[in-house]
């Protein structure tokens, strides 16, 4: 009988994020919060691929708004970082982060760890190859089997990474797809990074808390996420983020909200672009 082989694809999920922040460059005004384009040519969808549902300019708008603020706020953190001393950089749940491929000039002054899944990892290496983008030294792929209960912090440390040295940590769209107990196991054991060390990690807020324009789109995304067998479990409040970061053994910790995205990268904008209000930032410093 015929072995069955293991499909190598990236997540759905990291395809998304990688059309959303493609589509900012390609039909949002400028000047653009985050100039990536790179994740769309590791993809390289086919033609249509902007009138897919949930790559619908008008639907998407807030979403990939979202999105690239996330993902320039981090960068510029990760920059900020570096000036201070920190010399390690690991992305938990990188899917097709592209900062290697964009940011050489500080990348390279760092060691980047991706963390992900097999198949999106497999698939991304392969991409980058094929494009002349090459994986350069200090880019370390470390896959970790989630489903098959595999331990990150065990494969990160395999991977060559030093926990006696300052590190930034980031960790975007995940925590709403674990539980409670699941996200204090994984703030407990960031917590045990060198000192100095900084966590970046967004969070999903309750419905509640949520404005209005972004009711329809947060109950989309949530119904999509059930349907895709990854339903959203978790949503914290400000308070209720922080108050689990300082239990884990953070010594500073501090929230950042949509609007203050919005005020750090759109108040010049002449569109009314603006990023979702459903998730925060958790930064915690060690």
């Amino acid at each position: 009988m015929e072995e069955k082989k293991e499909t190598i694809e990236p997540n759905n999920t990291a395809v998304r994020t990688a059309l959303w922040r493609a589509m900012h460059v390609q039909i949002d005004a400028e000047p653009h919060v985050l100039d990536d384009e790179t994740g769309f040519k590791l993809v390289a969808p086919a033609e249509g691929w902007q009138q897919r549902p949930d790559m619908d300019p008008i639907f998407s708008r807030r979403v990939r708004a979202s999105m690239v603020a996330r993902a320039r706020f981090i960068e510029d953190l990760v920059a900020e970082q570096l000036k201070m001393g920190v010399t390690q950089y690991v992305i938990l749940g990188a899917g097709l982060d592209s900062f290697a491929q964009r940011q050489p000039e500080i990348a390279s002054k760092l060691t980047v760890f991706e963390i992900d899944q097999p198949g999106t990892q497999t698939w991304k290496k392969q991409r980058l190859i094929e494009l002349g983008y090459g994986i350069p030294e200090w880019l370390r792929f470390v896959s970790v089997d989630f489903e098959a209960g595999s331990l990150w912090w065990e494969e990160l440390l395999k991977s060559g990474f030093d926990p006696a040295k300052p590190t930034i940590l980031t960790c975007t769209g995940l925590s709403m797809y674990l539980t409670t107990e699941a996200n204090k196991a994984t703030l407990q054991q960031i917590a045990t990074l060198a000192p100095g060390s900084v966590l970046a990690m967004t969070y999903m807020l309750p419905f509640e808390l949520i404005e209005e324009e972004d009711h329809v789109l947060q109950t989309i995304s949530e119904k999509g996420a059930r349907a895709s067998g990854n339903p959203f479990i978790s949503f914290f409040t400000p308070n209720e983020i922080l108050d689990l970061a300082r239990e884990a053994g953070f010594a500073e910790v501090k929230n950042v909200s949509a609007s203050d995205l919005n005020k750090l990268y759109f108040t010049e904008r002449t569109d009314n672009l603006s990023p979702a209000s459903g998730e925060g930032f958790l930064i915690a410093t060690i």
